[in-house]
């Protein structure tokens, strides 16, 4: 007893002390373990979380699931579209702690595209969720947020930018803004642009994005030039059927779809078709050859006399007297001679010769295209008018197609906006020796004839004229025309097809009150074609060209 109290003692204490000392101790260490546990198992969920939650692509409470998209880029790797962080701006009404008059306001300013009355309306709805804006700058997001209201939530999203604003707009068309393809390429791609397998690779369109600005910015300014309803371009390679530049006026930009005029997002090039006038010729004379019809350029028709057709007459602003051979037909343009040829094809060739082109059907390209108007019942009439583009409309990119069979050897291949590493085998339309004859037929109409504006020196252009009454109610406008000029250069090593085509064009002083195609489109191709060749790798070259020495002796002893 005495030691125990000695010990007492010496901890100043009674002699159950040290026992509840002890208990105490336990105690503590207990609740720091347990402590120590939970803080561990809350570190390792968060750690957890961090390590294997998936948020790619997630926009936390407001945004929905939008899938990445690949980049899109140009033949030579110029980004044309790609997907970039965004803001969204919305609101929880149902938690809304400001006045809904006084935010109405205040949003109304910010964001005009809805007035108070329509964001009080919202605030008012008691809704759970609702987008205020989406894709808005970083600006308008700091604005907002300064108005204190805790309500709004913000938010980043996955946003499609178009770097190169409105060119190639209607070929790459937009997205909506759950990010999927509306129209255009991004329609086209929707899959591929979207598969995780392959979005981390750019796909590669066949465009190249220095030609297509260059097709734009001409284009445009002959469209304003001469007050034009609207117009399209096209350069296509003649030997893979790759679109280089596909450009239609008005033209929309891409990064703001939604706000543009309807009559922008109208893609002339595909989905107009027209009745394309004289550029039709040189397909009937090819035909023609092929046929046999015609044996020889130096065949001869009589070209004074318009051709009757019932109570109608085929007639040339300007006659060749007498007769004329081939030569002169197409480098004067003659719609006598053109319509005595066709009439010789008679219907079932004819049809042959536009279905061979694929003239019954629409475009072969990845976008939307239109309906060509093929006639299903062809009278003499028809026959003898679609010799020389009447009764037959189709689109821009048909007849660029046409004509880079009627030079490449006499290969058809569809038309693309892809870049291909191989091109189709097509199918063979004309003998590689009637696309040899049409090629001097083409360089022949530019050196002599109607294309005479249309040349680029030292780059050997070749093509053809066409001016057609434009369509009306009940029949055609005599005052208003659709201007055309489909090219080919250099004629002697044919690579690209060129087309600038004008919708309702108006004189200017320049043009002396011509509207026709040889005052207002073949100086579109010809300023395409100086600013573009270098850019494809065709130098000028004046020291060479194609022979056609033989034909200019025919016309220019007509001439005598």
């Amino acid at each position: 007893m005495a030691t125990l109290a000695a010990e007492v003692a010496k901890f100043g204490g009674a002699p159950g002390r040290p026992q509840g000392l002890a208990i105490t101790y336990q105690r503590l260490m207990l609740v720091m373990l347990v402590f120590a546990g939970v803080t561990l198992m809350i570190v390792g969920r968060l750690l957890f979380l961090q390590v294997f939650t998936d948020r790619a692509g997630s926009a936390q409470a407001i945004n929905p699931l939008v899938p990445p998209r690949a980049d899109i880029v140009d033949r030579n790797g110029v980004p044309l579209a790609r997907t970039i962080d965004a803001w969204s701006i919305a609101i929880h009404p149902n938690r809304l702690i400001s006045n809904p008059s006084e935010l109405a306001q205040k949003l109304a300013e910010l964001m005009p595209e809805k007035s108070a009355a329509e964001y009080k309306a919202l605030l008012s709805s008691g809704k759970t969720f609702v987008y205020l804006s989406r894709r808005a700058v970083p600006e308008l997001v700091a604005a907002v947020n300064a108005l204190g209201e805790p309500a709004i939530a913000f938010d980043r999203e996955p946003e499609r930018l178009y770097p190169q604003t409105a060119m190639a707009g209607h070929i790459l068309g937009w997205t909506d803004l759950e990010g999927h393809g509306v129209t255009g390429m991004e329609k086209v791609l929707e899959g591929r642009l979207t598969d995780p397998a392959t979005r981390a690779d750019p796909v590669s369109l066949s465009i190249d994005s220095r030609v297509q600005a260059a097709m734009e910015s001409e284009l445009g300014a002959a469209v304003l030039k001469h007050s034009a309803e609207g117009g399209t371009g096209i350069v296509l390679d003649v030997r893979t059927g790759e679109i280089v530049a596909m450009a239609s006026m008005p033209t929309f930009n891409p990064n703001a779809a939604g706000k543009s005029d309807p009559n922008a997002l109208f893609n002339r090039a595909t989905m107009g078709v027209y009745e394309l006038g004289s550029t039709f010729k040189p397909i009937t004379v090819a035909a023609a050859i092929e046929a046999g019809v015609i044996k020889s350029v130096t065949q001869r028709y009589p070209s004074g006399a318009p051709v009757q057709i019932g109570r109608f007459r085929i007639k040339d602003d300007h006659p060749i007297a007498g007769s004329a051979n081939i030569v002169e037909t197409l480098v004067h343009s003659s719609n006598i001679v053109t319509a005595q040829i066709a009439d010789q094809m008679g219907v079932q060739r004819m049809q042959a010769a536009f279905r061979a082109l694929s003239f019954h059907e629409p475009a072969y390209v990845e976008i939307d295209k239109g309906r060509p108007l093929f006639p299903r019942d062809w009278s003499r009439a028809t026959v003898l008018t679609s010799g020389f583009g009447h009764g037959v409309a189709v689109s821009p990119l048909h007849l660029a197609s046409a004509y880079a069979a009627l030079v490449n050897g006499g290969v058809w291949r569809p038309a693309t906006l892809m870049k291909v590493s191989k091109p189709s085998a097509g199918r063979r339309v004309y003998s590689e020796q009637t696309s040899l004859t049409m090629r001097k037929l083409l360089r022949m109409i530019v050196l002599a004839g109607t294309g005479r504006k249309g040349e680029a020196p030292g780059y050997r252009v070749g093509g053809k004229t066409g001016t057609a009454e434009k369509t009306a109610s009940g029949g055609y406008s005599r005052k208003v025309n659709i201007s055309t000029f489909a090219a080919v250069f250099p004629m002697d090593s044919p690579r690209y097809v060129v087309i600038a085509m004008l919708d309702a064009p108006k004189a200017t002083a320049d043009t002396f009150g011509f509207t026709t195609a040889a005052w207002t489109a073949a100086p579109v191709v010809s300023k395409v074609i100086s600013r573009t060749a270098p850019l494809l790798g065709i130098t000028p070259d004046d020291t060479r060209d194609l022979d056609v020495s033989d034909m200019m002796a025919m016309v220019a002893k007509k001439e005598k």
